[in-house]
């Protein structure tokens, strides 16, 4: 029952922006805390960013606060992720992932439910 798709992601030049999008169904979106996640081949999968049910509470990955936002639009059942200013190192796979929880978790072991990720490339 549980669904998550993202979407927005692609090929853009170092100093572009991206927003993604994560829709949820299936569940009462407004109960979960909602993360995101990018990986790639060579390195562990981290956390980017994460909100809290109602979005009161985010945090952001070492780095990225300022340049990342997530946001949530609770009637929408969908959750986004502006970047801006991005880099090569910021080339990855992004997932995001729901948990029925208080708080913002930051660790991947702690969500139950994941979509299948979008693609962002970064490249001169």
């Amino acid at each position: 029952q549980v669904q998550l798709k993202e979407s927005g992601g692609g090929l853009v030049q170092p100093g572009a922006s991206l927003r993604l999008s994560c829709t949820a169904s299936g569940y009462t979106f407004n109960n979960y805390a909602i993360g995101w996640f990018r990986q790639t081949p060579e390195k562990a999968r981290e956390c980017v960013a994460s909100v809290s049910w109602n979005g009161a509470n985010r945090e952001y990955g070492y780095g990225l606060r300022g340049r990342f936002a997530i946001s949530r639009d609770n009637m929408k059942n969908t959750v986004y992720l502006q970047m801006n200013n991005l880099n090569p190192n910021d080339a990855a796979v992004y997932c995001c992932a729901a948990v029925r929880r208080v708080g913002t978790p930051t660790r991947d072991y702690e969500y139950d439910y994941w979509g299948q990720g979008t693609q962002v490339t970064v490249s001169s």
